[in-house]
């Protein structure tokens, strides 16, 4: 059943984390975890929240279940925020299949990686033009460019800017490639106002500088939006010197996400903390070792997480 729209004015900012998709201990979507996973993540301070993106283990789900979890989504959140669905695709066609579902469903937006496959596939400058051009014709609601590694795809900041200039609903760019911070400067620099919203991604370990470039929204992992909150609050308001200081104090648990645990922390956290029951991730992706999972535990309870109390 469709879900109406989140109603919150753009531009849409500040902390949107990405949910993981939620398994039971046999590898089966477990939908009630997925729906507190959603209430908690909401009660964290998620200004908004991203599904079915790499570190939602999207390449693991097959098409039906990505169908059934944006669903449960869209009305387990009902309209408190606005949810981004991720529809990448190489093919153009299944692209704006699946974002015009999304549209249907009631997402607020669309998060979409260039088209690519494995190591080597890729099209050149050309296709990457006419691939966006199918999907802004297909929807309405504003399509945000995912530059990430993963991709492989060189986005210079000219092709994002003329991109934004040509289609009128590309006007979102999660940028987490190295040197995001001067890339973002570049971007806002060369789109101007049709750079609606320049935003941080890579777990926030570069935050900080990305905020100082003009970073208006941060796509982190779902595990501790409420630590995010305490950086990117103060710095919109004005005070970097407390937005610093709340930086540096979460900074040694994002580094530990981003460097050693990967999409399984927030898992990891939330199992920690009732909020869901199994932290499992799917096969062939591997549990955190015992250690490994222990050092994260340690840095989230160090600084109060609220994942970790939610559920109890």
């Amino acid at each position: 059943m469709p879900v109406t729209p989140h109603k919150a004015q753009r531009p849409y900012r500040g902390v949107f984390p990405v949910a993981p998709t939620i398994f039971d201990a046999r590898g089966e979507l477990d939908l009630e975890g997925q729906r507190r996973c959603i209430d908690f993540m909401i009660d964290a301070g998620s200004h908004g929240i991203c599904i079915l993106a790499n570190f939602s283990e999207q390449f693991v789900l097959t098409d039906a279940e990505r169908e059934t979890v944006m669903h449960a989504v869209l009305e387990q959140v009902a309209g408190r925020v606005p949810v981004i669905v991720t529809t990448t695709h190489f093919s153009s066609a299944v692209c704006a299949a699946r974002s015009k579902q999304a549209e249907a469903a009631g997402a607020a937006m669309v998060m979409v990686m260039p088209p690519y496959h494995g190591a080597t596939f890729r099209v050149p400058e050309k296709g990457i033009v006419e691939f966006f051009k199918v999907l802004s014709g297909a929807i309405d609601i504003p399509i945000m460019i995912q530059d990430a590694p993963v991709a492989g795809t060189p986005l210079s900041v000219e092709l994002l800017a003329r991109l934004a200039r040509e289609f009128s609903n590309i006007r979102y760019f999660k940028i987490e490639v190295a040197g995001a911070a001067s890339k973002l400067r570049g971007l806002i620099e060369a789109g101007g106002k049709d750079i609606e919203g320049p935003w941080d991604g890579e777990e926030a370990i570069t935050l900080l500088a990305d905020l100082d470039a003009g970073a208006t929204g941060a796509m982190t992992g779902g595990g501790y939006p409420d630590g995010i909150r305490q950086i990117v609050d103060p710095y919109f308001a004005g005070d970097r010197e407390k937005a610093k200081a709340a930086y540096e104090r979460w900074l040694p648990l994002i580094n530990y996400e981003n460097r050693q645990c990967g999409l399984i922390a927030c898992k990891v956290m939330m199992q920690a903390g009732g909020v869901i029951k199994s932290d499992a991730v799917r096969h062939p992706l591997q549990p955190l070792h015992p250690a490994t999972r222990a050092g994260l535990l340690e840095l989230a309870k160090e600084r109060d997480a609220l994942a970790l109390r939610w559920g109890k």
